[in-house]
């Protein structure tokens, strides 16, 4: 979530316009049209479970769920795992009854006086190339050090399943010495890559309030360790053409830009698609050389905004009526799902409304809208997901618990009997049937 976002006032749905373009250097990006909004009320999904709560405060040890992962144990599916971000609090492993299996701490900070890791994201590579082999790692976007930590996968292995195999060497992503990494402009949104024409495996790295975006190729060392090297940089737009000729930039604090958090890439054709909070979805290739086109826009895209530095919040003003019909900002939470025969979805959360979007995967088919639901309350002890950051999909068998797939999403307000201590900020994941969310929409 953002720091300050435009108020849910302006979250109504408006009818689609013609198409706009947004600057990108000297050159315009061209806005898909949008296709028909879905009719009716979205349909709701419940989950089957749920993590223990996280609490961000001193006794919690400032834990925060973010970003989950799906690793997929291929020689026992339903012994599959969990494994997801939990801000100060590092990363946590679980089962897929969602109980714990492993937590592991973020780094310390050099000095009492240096920003303490924080991790943010996780993405996973399967059979990474290594010099005594192929392995399974997870890739962690660690923001409070701007670096990628990673971690070997090893169910296995006595103490948990995941091993630090971070190269001490590695370097800061974007910053240039500590004094820079303090200011927090760092790693923050990550998504992995395998390059199938060259068998090389990358990660995707966003950075803290700014547009940009790193290209990180991931290197093993001899050692066993695995460092990165960056390969190149790309920056999205910060400000937009509207199609009635003005300029317009989404409202945030003075010095920050629109930033990018959730990404996801299609491992079939390179496709990354990135959400930047306050804009919409990019879609553009992997190896970030290619142009990006923006495929969809959240509905407050083009609304004026002011900047109230008492309230660190944005007060809306007219909406003018060029922005999307099925995302409300912030958009978060981007996961793909592959099915048979080249069909799949990507889907996006949007963290205004507490819903969930699904779109085509195939560009073929422009990434059209497919519609769209909500991960409600079961019960008093199981509640739904609430103002969404991270989520992941696999629809592959996992056992006899999700045979047709697994959802995780993050729940941003912990608020079951069962989960969160009254007056303390708790947050967690619920853990949804994949096939549940396929009947519901209907896919």
């Amino acid at each position: 979530m953002s720091l300050s976002r435009q108020e849910a006032s302006v979250r109504t749905q408006r009818p689609s316009r013609l198409a706009a373009t947004a600057l990108l250097g000297s050159a315009l990006i061209t806005l898909v049209p949008l296709s028909p909004a879905h009719a009716g009320s979205l349909p709701s999904v419940g989950a089957k479970a749920e993590t223990p709560a996280l609490y961000d405060d001193e006794r919690g040890g400032n834990a925060n769920a973010d970003d989950p992962a799906i690793w997929r144990d291929d020689a026992h599916p339903g012994r599959s795992l969990v494994i997801a971000t939990a801000k100060e609090g590092g990363l946590r492993v679980y089962g897929l009854d969602a109980s714990p299996v492993q937590s592991l701490p973020a780094p310390r900070p050099p000095s009492e006086e240096n920003a303490p890791g924080r991790f943010n994201n996780v993405d996973l590579v399967t059979g990474l190339r290594t010099p005594s082999g192929r392995t399974d790692v997870a890739v962690v976007s660690d923001r409070g050090n701007d670096r990628l930590r990673v971690y070997r996968i090893d169910p296995s292995r006595p103490g948990g399943p995941l091993k630090d195999v971070t190269d001490p060497a590695a370097a800061p992503v974007f910053s240039a010495d500590q004094d820079e990494i303090d200011e927090q402009r760092t790693a923050y949104g990550l998504a992995t890559w395998q390059d199938r024409a060259s068998g090389r495996s990358y990660a995707l790295v966003s950075r803290r309030s700014t547009t940009d975006l790193a290209l990180l190729e991931l290197r093993p060392t001899a050692a066993g360790t695995v460092g990165y090297r960056r390969v190149r940089t790309l920056s999205l737009p910060s400000s937009f053409r509207l199609p009635d000729g003005t300029s317009w930039t989404p409202c945030g604090e003075p010095g920050e830009l629109p930033q990018v958090e959730g990404m996801v890439v299609d491992p079939d054709d390179g496709t990354l698609y990135a959400g930047q909070e306050d804009v919409g979805i990019w879609r553009l290739p992997a190896g970030l050389n290619g142009r990006p086109v923006l495929m969809d826009k959240v509905r407050e895209y083009g609304v004026p905004g002011t900047y109230d530095p008492e309230t660190e919040e944005c007060t809306a003003g007219t909406d003018p009526g060029f922005g999307g019909r099925h995302l409300a900002a912030d958009v978060e939470g981007l996961t793909l799902f592959r099915e048979p025969g080249g069909a799949g979805h990507l889907m996006a959360s949007g963290q205004g409304d507490d819903s969930f979007a699904l779109y085509d995967r195939r560009i073929s088919r422009r990434n059209a809208y497919e519609g769209g639901f909500r991960v409600t309350a079961v019960s008093a002890d199981l509640d739904g997901s609430e103002e969404c950051d991270g989520a992941a999909a696999l629809a592959e068998p996992l056992g006899p618990r999700y045979p047709r797939g697994l959802l995780v999403v993050q729940d941003g307000h912990e608020t079951s009997a069962a989960g969160g201590e009254e007056g303390r900020e708790a947050t967690g994941f619920k853990f949804v049937d994949l096939g549940a969310v396929a009947d519901a929409t209907g896919r």
